[in-house]
């Protein structure tokens, strides 16, 4: 079966199933939108160096219902600091209320079902699919034709969360191989302030394909942090996209930390709506054997006087690929923007490669906007200094690529997530 009759039939199967909901003329517009599109190739420009469609030929599961996994399995995925946090989990890209915990009184969390035909039936008519705006491709539309199973997020004006929320996005893979399409809308009312953070983890030896959307709103004096980990295994892809648009002036923080996949792509909008906005986005790419990483950003300044700042490392081994494609664009009436972008690689062995893009397209005349990249090897005269001191080569090598991505690292601002993620590096480092 080729991929149009595949998706086709899957699609029907679940306009059928669902009845006449509130998504479903949503779905059918995205559906008509992919049929149209396709699956993206190397002639469009934003996939240039990341080919995914020889992902849809392998034969996959479709999950429309919800497959349980059992607690040891998610004991063992688990963040440091679960204990005191609201868990959301997603299996095989089904939202699951029985897995997760909901700990914060003042937090939200529905169905997206359930949200779309009830008091919040407006707020997903108006902000849900909203990434499409700007994400023009069949894969993006891939998502909205299939929403389903997703969940709904809402914190309450002036509500400040003591407890994070963790999202886990699991694809069970143990008896064969998953397509999954995890999504959710999250909404964050005036003067509150949300930490999210989002794992990715296969379990089982069959392939993975997730291709999953986050839309977040941040209206005035919000505050929001959101860090994504990708640390999955080599037989697992992905295509996350996460779409953040604020609505007021209002405060969002953003790490993305990449350390292991198949063929990894990160959509990363940020759209900045009102005056007096700030936003930073910090990325890691710590990539080795055949792992490719594609980093997509774009800041969107579309009123005055708003502030960006971008700041991304990547570290590439192996015969893995990273890519950093960054856009800033400053609409017309965007004066007194300030926003910069940088964006800095080290090469560890002759097989590895990088490419890297950063672009500014700026419509206004009163800004203040800069971007930069580089690429190169491991500071020599570091590492002789360190050599100098009697310290092997290999240990100077371990500490200057640790030192280097403390740059990103340090941004993280849970301690424990923190803490978890110079873990991983330091094993990668040590191994």
């Amino acid at each position: 079966m080729d991929t149009n009759n595949f998706f086709t039939e899957h699609f029907n199967k679940l306009q059928s199933q669902v009845g006449n909901g509130n998504l479903q003329e949503l779905r059918q517009k995205a559906f008509h939108s992919f049929n149209e599109k396709g699956i993206p190739l190397g002639r469009n420009e934003e996939w240039k160096y990341t080919r995914i469609s020889n992902l849809f030929n392998k034969q996959y599961t479709f999950p429309l219902q919800l497959t349980s996994i059992s607690e040891q399995d998610l004991k063992e995925l688990r963040l440091p600091g679960h204990e005191a946090a609201n868990e959301l989990v997603f299996v095989n890209g089904l939202f699951s209320e029985v897995l997760s915990n909901i700990r914060s009184a003042s937090l939200q969390v529905q169905p997206l079902e359930v949200a779309a035909r009830g008091e919040f039936s407006n707020i997903v008519s108006e902000h849900l699919g909203h990434s499409s705006d700007y994400l023009k491709d069949g894969i993006n539309a891939l998502n909205t034709a299939f929403v389903h199973g997703g969940v709904f997020i809402y914190l309450g004006k002036g509500k400040t969360l003591e407890h994070p929320i963790y999202l886990y996005n699991i694809t069970d893979a143990r008896t064969g191989n998953i397509f999954s399409q995890p999504r959710s809308l999250v909404y964050l009312a005036g003067n509150a302030n949300a930490q999210i953070v989002e794992t990715f983890n296969t379990i089982g030896t069959g392939e993975s394909f997730t291709n999953g959307v986050m839309e977040i709103v941040v209206e005035q004096d919000a505050m929001l942090e959101h860090y994504k980990i990708q640390n999955d295994a080599s037989h697992a892809n992905q295509v996350s996209t996460t779409h953040i648009r604020q609505i007021g002036k209002s405060y969002v923080h953003t790490v993305t930390i990449s350390l292991n996949g198949g063929i990894v792509r990160n959509n990363l909008n940020v759209v900045l709506e009102a005056e007096h906005c700030e936003t930073h986005l910090y990325g890691l790419y710590f990539i080795g054997g055949d792992t490719h990483v594609d980093n997509h950003t774009l800041v969107d300044n579309v009123t005055p006087h708003s502030f960006s700042n971008e700041f991304y490392k990547g570290i590439i081994d192996d015969n893995a690929t990273g890519i950093f494609n960054g856009k800033i664009m400053v609409q017309r009436l965007a004066q007194k923007t300030n926003a910069y972008q940088s964006n800095k690689n080290i090469l560890l062995s002759d097989g590895a490669s990088v490419n890297t893009k950063p672009q500014l397209e700026i419509f206004a005349d009163d800004v203040k906007c800069s971007h930069g990249c580089t690429v190169g090897q491991l500071d020599e005269e570091g590492m002789f200094y360190l050599r100098s001191r009697g310290i092997r080569e290999e240990k100077a090598r371990a500490l200057l690529v640790h030192a280097f991505a403390m740059d990103v690292l340090e941004h993280i601002k849970p301690a424990a997530i923190r803490s978890y993620v110079d873990h991983l590096i330091s094993e990668r480092l040590e191994s």
